[in-house]
């Protein structure tokens, strides 16, 4: 098939590129001006890798057009920053999502995954594990914005066809996560480990989140991009909680080494726990995760490590 990959160069979008290329799915990457490809590509791999405005109309349906199949991985902010300026994140993520879907109608592509987050459109739970069936009520911008795209995803797929799949994808980590920046805990948490830094955790660390690795992301979006069934949204997660004391207990054991902790005060836009169901996934789109949490962290960690090296 024909794939773009809006954000195909990130993160995320690059192990789904990656993982995509193994199919031998033909791949347009849209990216942002002066984002170099994240690797090279071999001449047997057929990838088209293009840069524009995602607030661009025109270079977005320059993207879109001739393609089978759209993958939404563009995110303008983070959910901790969100907040600090709600009227950007709707004007950058909602706005311009609105513009790719009338694109899509106009080119008349009827397939988009989009990655949604699993983290943060539930708000604080009422029960665990969460299922794609718990009530919504997201205590930042972002997982408010990421809600509104879902909906209007789904407007589009009951006025003009285009089937929607939408990942709410829990806490990734794993290679190419920006470890600089903080980008996720366990990114950071390893990088600060590794380097010989003490680590911060905002409140006591019995914070529970749901660990994912991007490999595993990765094959979920490689299952979806087929998937034509009466469901729209998933669950990608571990299924598993881990809090940061855990956390970085399992880091510690990785690296074989005692890292030292920072206790800052709690945050207000924390959930005290966040574990999905993904049972549903596993149902419709016969995936489950594949890697156990002490596997990544050590894949990841060496990745990090080779990064030090460069």
């Amino acid at each position: 098939m024909k794939i773009v990959i809006f954000g195909g160069g990130g993160f995320i979008g690059s192990a789904i590129a990656d993982r995509l290329l193994l199919d031998g799915h033909e791949l347009r990457i849209f990216e942002r001006p002066r984002v170099e490809p994240y690797r090279t590509f071999s001449p047997d791999e057929s990838v088209e890798w293009i840069a524009g405005d995602f607030m661009s109309s025109f270079d977005v349906g320059n993207a879109i057009d001739g393609m089978d199949v759209v993958l939404h991985l563009v995110s303008t902010t983070l959910p901790k920053s969100s907040n600090e300026d709600p009227i950007f994140d709707v004007q950058t993520n909602l706005i311009g999502t609105l513009q790719m879907l009338n694109a899509m109608v106009d080119k008349r592509v009827q397939k988009i995954v989009f990655i949604s987050s699993g983290g943060t459109v539930y708000g604080n739970p009422s029960y665990l594990p969460i299922n794609e069936s718990h009530s919504t009520n997201p205590v930042v911008s972002y997982g408010i914005s990421k809600l509104a795209i879902e909906k209007y995803l789904l407007l589009y797929q009951h006025l003009y066809g285009i089937n929607s799949t939408v990942l709410r994808v829990s806490n990734p980590f794993g290679e190419r996560q920006r470890i600089e920046t903080a980008q996720g805990a366990v990114g950071v948490f390893l990088y600060k480990a590794i380097i010989g830094q003490p680590i911060d955790i905002w409140g006591d660390g019995s914070v529970v989140r749901d660990y994912i690795y991007v490999t595993d992301v990765a094959e979920a979006f490689a299952k979806a991009i087929y998937y034509h069934g009466t469901e729209s949204i998933f669950n990608i997660g571990s299924g598993i909680g881990t809090s940061l004391n855990q956390l970085i207990g399992l880091i510690e054991d990785s690296l074989d080494l005692i890292i030292t902790k920072n206790y800052l005060p709690s945050r207000a836009y924390d959930v005290k726990a966040n574990i999905l169901d993904n049972s549903l996934a596993f149902k419709e789109l016969g995936w489950s995760p594949a890697f156990d949490l002490n596997v990544a962290l050590k894949n990841t960690a060496q990745w990090i490590r080779s990064q030090l090296a460069c």
